[in-house]
């Protein structure tokens, strides 16, 4: 069993179960607060994501490939050293930009979001980003060494805490008005991030091969190499995240700007926004843990392939990925748009946001290839060009925002069709770099018959939802889903998109087909 497929497979199942414990997150928020209180959330949410990419400064995909390298040549010495190096990088910008966002938050909120009740929420989730400075860092490290089960389990137990907590706070502050309410969901994902990083130096005290502390300024003065390194792909990887960030931290702003223009209170902006990225997106992206779950060792393996000239092993990695990631998308994106509807009823208790669903869905497709394609580009070293595809999707995504959204005509339809436009432009480029970079074959018969496969699917889902009537919503979205994923797995046999030896390669199920 390889350590691509297994580490991947425990990536898998670990996303899955956080993906999960997120809804629940996200339904009890959405139950409590209301799409009000949601996008305060989500307008906020952002802001954060922003500083974190500053602060983390790209280094936990550079430490994943550079640790990677090291543990193939055996050299431990090194490992210290980029350990030591990316957590007095990062804790060195924590303590700058941590105080600076708590200073700009009256101004972010008054200003920019034109909704002042986004102050206390700004405020409640500023401590989070010291914590996942230091989380990212190990993080990557234990990556790097394609040790994916501490990464995994942290991830799990974040979400187990945030939600205990989560209901909790929100109820307790919601009497002094749904800010409040937010600054306490905030607060609860502080926490849930806090309980993942004490289990992160529980495990890596565990299973260090080194000393941390032994010599470590020494290391700290003597690292201007290590530093060179981790910079050459960090900042580019930075570059690209943080052009992502960006956008984002500018989304909510625009929006909020051009929905006046279209005639929208700012509460009523604040509503609309947090039923798109609130209700309907997250839906859409609970998919794509299988995406980032492949991307994550992707890196390493990649990596570990280039540092040994192992270029057919390069493009067999990447078509793995890319099968995988067709093949579970495209199941994803029929479930959701069939059963769009239920989905949202049953988890919000609103049916607000299943047009979004519908509209997008078609072309999330897309929106799952760009991990996989973005973490090749990273671990063959062009990063660069990484970033410059999303700086482009980015750029026309904000100007489509404000061209369209501040039409009343399209309203916040217009910021779903910017946001469409905006990441199957960036995966599009994304592609076109890789296949200038290596030597990649697109199987075109294949991409034929999965679309079959999906069109075929989608059309008996939306078969049995208008002809049969189920005793409860619940009872119909387990009924049609089970329905869908096994006519869908017959269609794939059948077309020959999988066989035998593809699930035997799977690990701990693999040995039932071999």
């Amino acid at each position: 069993m390889s350590k691509f497929l297994k580490g991947t497979m425990i990536l898998l199942i670990a996303g899955f179960i956080t993906r999960v414990l997120g809804f629940i997150n996200r339904i009890v928020i959405a139950r409590f607060i209301g799409d009000d209180g949601v996008g305060l959330y989500m307008m906020v949410y952002p802001t954060m994501i922003l500083v974190v990419t500053i602060t983390q400064l790209g280094l936990p995909v550079a430490i994943s490939k550079n640790v990677a390298e090291a543990e193939a040549a055996g050299n431990l010495r090194k490992v210290k050293s980029i350990l030591i190096v990316s957590l007095s990088t990062t804790l060195g910008l924590t303590v700058i930009f941590t105080p600076a966002l708590f200073l700009l938050a009256p101004y972010l909120s008054q200003t920019l979001f034109t909704d002042e009740r986004t102050l206390l929420p700004l405020l409640a989730i500023t401590p989070i980003i010291p914590i996942i400075a230091v989380s990212s860092v190990l993080r990557g490290y234990f990556q790097g060494r394609q040790n994916m089960k501490p990464a995994a389990i942290s991830q799990v137990i974040e979400q187990i805490v945030r939600i205990a907590l989560i209901a909790t706070l929100t109820k307790a502050f919601l009497p002094l008005g749904v800010e409040y309410a937010a600054a306490g969901a905030m607060l609860a994902s502080v926490l849930g991030e806090l309980a993942s990083l004490f289990y992160l130096l529980a495990s890596f005290k565990w299973k260090k091969k080194f000393h941390l502390r032994k010599k470590f300024f020494q290391y700290v003065h003597n690292g201007k190499n290590t530093f060179q390194e981790l910079m050459t792909i960090a900042l580019p990887t930075t570059g690209s995240r943080m052009i992502g960030s960006i956008a984002w931290f500018i989304e909510p702003i625009v929006v909020a700007h051009s929905l006046s223009l279209a005639g929208l209170t700012a509460i009523n902006a604040t509503k609309q926004y947090g039923v798109l990225t609130g209700f309907a997106l997250p839906l859409l992206m609970l998919p794509s843990f299988f995406t980032q779950s492949l991307s994550t060792s992707l890196v390493p393996a990649i990596s570990e392939a280039k540092a040994n000239n192992q270029l057919k092993l390069i493009e067999h990695l990447l078509q793995q990925a890319l099968k995988f990631t067709f093949m579970t998308g495209g199941l994803a994106i029929v479930v959701l748009y069939v059963l769009a509807e239920p989905l949202m009823t049953v988890m919000y208790g609103s049916t607000r946001g299943t047009s979004f669903i519908q509209l997008m869905a078609p072309f999330f497709i897309l929106n799952y290839y760009q991990g996989p394609l973005q973490a090749t580009l990273q671990a063959l070293n062009f990063a660069r060009a990484a970033m410059i595809n999303s700086f482009i999707g980015a750029a026309v995504k904000t100007a489509l925002i404000f061209i369209l959204a501040s039409r009343p005509e399209f309203g916040i339809f217009g910021v779903a069709i910017a946001l469409i436009v905006g990441f199957v432009l960036v995966t599009i480029l994304h592609f076109a770099t890789i296949l200038k970079t290596i030597s990649f074959s697109i199987i075109v018969k294949d991409y034929i018959k999965m679309l079959l496969v999906i069109l075929l699917t989608a059309y008996l889902g939306s078969l049995l939802v208008k002809t049969i009537t189920f005793p409860s919503i619940l009872i119909q979205i387990i009924s049609i889903t089970s329905i869908i994923c096994i006519f869908y797995i017959i269609l794939l046999f059948l077309f020959r998109l999988m066989n035998k030896k593809d699930l035997a390669k799977i690990p701990w199920i693999g040995p039932f087909f071999s």
